[in-house]
C-alpha cells in the first residue's frame, strides 16, 4: 500500500490509484472513468472538473473529501467503505448513482443533478440538497429526517414510506409529497 500527501494531479493512470493512499491531495480534470479503485482512501482531498462516470468504488474511503463539478453518473456508492465516510459535492452529476442503504448524515449536495438516483434505505438526516435536481430520484424506506429540500426540485417524495419527520420543504415543492394522490394543486 503506498501512502502519498500534499499532491497535485492533472492525470493519474488507473494503476497509480489503485490499493494508495491519498491525503491532502488534489485532482483536477482527471478521467477517472470507468476504472476499479478497489482498497483506495482518499483523506482530506479535492477533485475538480473530474469524470468517474461508471468507476467502481467497492471499500473505498472518501474521508473529508469535497467534489466540484465531477462527473458520477452510473456510479455505485452503496460499497463505499462506511468508516468515517464524509463528502460534499457541488455542481456534480450523480445521475442514476445508487446510494442504497448509505448513511449520509450532514452531507452538503448543492447545484447537482440526481436525475433517477437511488436512494433507497438511505440514511439522508441532516442532508441538504441545495437547488439540485432529483427528477425521478427514488426514495424508498429512505430517512430523510430534518433533510433540507427547501431549494430542490422535480422530486416525488411518498411520505407514507420514507421518513421526514422535520424535512424542510417549499410550499412548490409539497407538489412531490403529494404526487401519490392524484390530486389538482392550484
Amino acid at each position: 500500500m503506498e501512502y502519498i500527501h500534499d499532491k497535485r494531479f492533472t492525470q493519474i493512470g488507473r494503476d497509480e490509484i489503485m490499493y494508495t493512499d491519498f491525503e491532502g491531495c488534489e485532482f483536477a480534470g482527471c478521467d477517472l472513468s470507468r476504472c476499479d479503485y478497489t482498497g483506495t482512501a482518499f483523506i482530506d482531498c479535492r477533485f475538480i472538473d473530474c469524470n468517474f462516470a461508471g468507476a467502481k468504488i467497492n471499500y473505498v474511503a472518501f474521508r473529508d473529501v469535497s467534489f466540484f463539478n465531477c462527473d458520477f453518473s452510473d456510479v455505485n456508492f452503496a460499497m463505499v467503505d462506511k468508516l468515517l465516510f464524509i463528502i460534499s459535492m457541488t455542481g456534480c452529476n450523480l445521475d442514476r448513482a445508487k446510494f442504497y442503504t448509505l448513511k449520509l448524515p450532514k452531507t452538503v449536495f448543492t447545484d447537482c443533478s440526481f436525475v433517477a438516483t437511488d436512494f433507497m434505505a438511505a440514511d439522508l438526516t441532516d442532508v441538504i440538497f441545495d437547488n439540485c435536481d432529483l427528477h425521478k430520484a427514488v426514495f424508498i424506506d429512505t430517512i430523510a429526517n430534518k433533510t433540507d429540500f427547501l431549494s430542490s426540485r422535480n422530486f416525488t417524495i411518498d411520505p407514507e414510506r420514507n421518513r421526514l419527520k422535520r424535512a424542510i420543504f417549499s410550499e412548490s415543492g409539497l407538489r412531490g409529497l403529494l404526487a401519490k394522490y392524484d390530486l389538482v394543486i392550484k
